[in-house]
């Protein structure tokens, strides 16, 4: 027997009988001739569906995918521009309004959504009938820089970007970025207006101030990238703002349009370093300002959204960037003031935006496009592109199997423990020291010391007041903002008979201000009460704001907190009674008494 194997003849043979059920098989599969080139096809797309999408949502928007193809064939031309476009929303604005909302998405398709002020359980029940009315599923946007808590009511409010730019320890902001996602994710949003890029160096800019990191780009790039991979890691896309960047200016593009006369030398050193990173670094999404900047595009009055050298040619071509490109709100005063609706949103387009965000009139935009279209400033095949683009961002979502919101449960998903444990360890890791005459602080109460707390800017004791009392025993008082001569003498009289006063300064709203509004009455008491080297003072508002208070820098101690939200007061008053150091580094140079990067530590 063995042998007859090593015959030659015989392994010829075996051969061929084992290979004859595989010819059978291959000729039962090729008997319709008519069919074959149909069933690989389908065994090709149910691959190609089948298979696991790009990890990164900028890869996949260059993805092949069928089902980006059957939506894209079924939209006509309007439709295909109009998934181009993101309309706002709000959750509090009634009947008639919501009625609005849905005849756009109802009669134009519309790409997306972009919500703004309401709260969380209209929104929800908005956007599941929103959803259900589209043709094609929306992408869900929200301008949420400090989280859903900015917009919405009932939410967590987690720190603007100057708090964090005082932080050391930029995990706390990945960790930030984390929840965001979460909270984005069970509202049904998928793309975040944030992280502001913008490296703030003017102390008179009004609009970016302290929704930025800081004045330092090596820090501001750091802690941009540190809230996009926290918001990316989790599945939301994030969206740096404001290309090329928006912090070295006096003018607030909602009203006007900025000049930036800078040269391109000071812009590659500066401004447009922190979102050359973060492109490297695959970031989502990247809005563009509405910014004159005669250097890289010299027509006259032409904002940087409707500028092609800076949208294709910088952004697109130059630094490589091939996610979204969205615009700032169409309807701000920077591009609406040289430029009518329609014919500014079709010239975004031809500059390489897109999506459009915000717009003054949808069928005006679509007609203007279209027209744009049949002069050839635009071909039909670049928007198809883009179209498809738009498409495959929202498969990556998910929205090719969209899921209403669940509503059960959702007030308590949405305010987690673990986001109010974010907030105190951010506050208590950014409250910046800086003065401490005599190591003031810690403070301890001495017997028969009698010490007052006044708040500036509050109608009853603050949160900080009431916490300083779990350290020592107080006399409280408050004052306006607005305070008159007569109101500030009489409280100044019953302030001379305490050894120490605990000062704490507040502005007019939840959000930092640029300017506190302080009468010259009480802006004059604050004076006298640093100068008195009896006050240890806690500014519970934009770091800026020190500038409104010529001599503070005299106060037995100084404390900036950047904001009056309960975990920044709460950490400011463990900190003056030495329970917990303080660690915060100030993000910007607020004047020649202080300059970016100081902060005592104590230990």
């Amino acid at each position: 027997m063995l042998t007859l194997l090593r015959h030659p003849n015989y392994i010829k043979k075996l051969k061929l009988l084992l290979a004859l059920p595989l010819l059978f098989l291959i000729a039962c599969e090729s008997t319709d001739t008519s069919n074959s080139s149909l069933a690989a096809t389908e065994r090709e797309f149910t691959f190609t569906e089948k298979a696991k999408l790009p990890d990164t949502f900028v890869d996949a928007l260059s993805h092949r995918s069928d089902w980006v193809d059957s939506v894209f064939n079924t939209l006509t031309l309007d439709e295909r521009i109009a998934q181009l476009i993101i309309i706002e929303a709000f959750s509090n604005r009634g009947a008639a309004y919501e009625a609005d909302v849905m005849r756009l998405i109802e009669d134009y398709n519309v790409g997306g959504i972009i919500f703004f002020q309401g709260g969380p359980v209209r929104q929800a029940k908005l956007t599941n009938q929103y959803q259900a009315a589209a043709k094609v599923p929306l992408l869900i946007s929200m301008d949420a820089e400090a989280g859903i808590g900015m917009r919405l009511d009932s939410t967590v409010q987690y720190p603007f970007q100057m708090m964090l730019g005082a932080l050391e320890d930029n995990a706390l902001i990945y960790r930030m970025g984390a929840e965001v996602a979460h909270e984005f994710k069970r509202l049904g949003m998928h793309v975040n207006f944030a992280p502001v890029a913008d490296i703030n160096n003017n102390p008179h800019n009004p609009i970016i101030s302290y929704r930025a990191f800081g004045e330092n780009a090596i820090e501001v790039t750091d802690k941009s990238l540190a809230y996009m991979r926290g918001m990316q890691d989790h599945g939301i896309v994030a969206t740096a703002k404001h290309f090329p960047g928006h912090g070295d200016t006096d003018v607030d593009s909602h009203h006007d349009l900025p000049i930036i006369p800078f040269n391109r030398e000071r812009l590659d050193s500066l401004e447009l370093y922190p979102f050359r990173e973060l492109i490297k670094h695959g970031v989502g999404g990247i809005m563009v300002a509405h910014m004159h900047i005669p250097r890289l595009d010299s027509t006259n009055n032409l904002p940087s959204t409707l500028s092609k050298p800076i949208v294709t040619g910088l952004l697109k071509e130059e630094l490589n960037f091939n996610g979204l490109v969205f615009t700032d709100a169409m309807v701000m005063k920077g591009v609406t003031k040289y430029f009518p609706p329609g014919e500014a949103e079709a010239r975004a387009l031809v500059a390489g935006n897109d999506v459009l965000e915000r717009l003054n009139s949808v069928p005006r935009a679509i007609n203007a496009i279209k027209a744009a279209i049949k002069k050839g400033d635009i071909s039909r095949a670049e928007i198809d592109r883009r179209c498809k683009k738009m498409l495959a961002a929202k498969l990556w979502l998910g929205l090719d199997k969209y899921q209403p919101i669940d509503l059960h449960n959702l007030y308590e998903d949405l305010n987690p423990p673990a986001a109010d444990s974010t907030n105190r360890a951010i506050a208590e890791a950014a409250l910046t020291l800086l003065v401490n005459q005599k190591r003031a602080v810690p403070l301890r109460q001495r017997r028969k010391q009698k010490i007052a707390t006044v708040s500036f800017g509050a109608v009853r004791p603050t949160i900080f007041q009431r916490q300083v009392k779990q350290y020592a025993t107080t006399t409280d008082f408050v004052i306006s903002r607005k305070a008159k001569a007569t109101e500030i003498q009489k409280l100044k009289e019953k302030l001379r008979h305490y050894d120490l006063v605990l000062v704490g300064l507040y502005g007019p709203s939840i959000r930092p201000s640029n300017n506190l509004g302080y009468s010259d009455a009480a802006t004059g008491l604050v004076r006298e009460l640093a100068n008195s080297r009896k006050a240890i003072v806690t500014l519970f508002d934009n770091a800026y704001a020190l500038n409104q208070f010529p001599g503070i820098q005299h106060s037995r101690a100084l404390l900036v907190a950047y904001q009056p939200h309960f975990h920044a007061q709460e950490a400011a008053a463990k900190i003056l009674f030495g329970r917990i150091p303080p660690r915060g580094k100030l993000p910007v140079t607020v004047n020649n008494t202080f300059a970016y990067g100081e902060g005592i530590r104590l230990d």
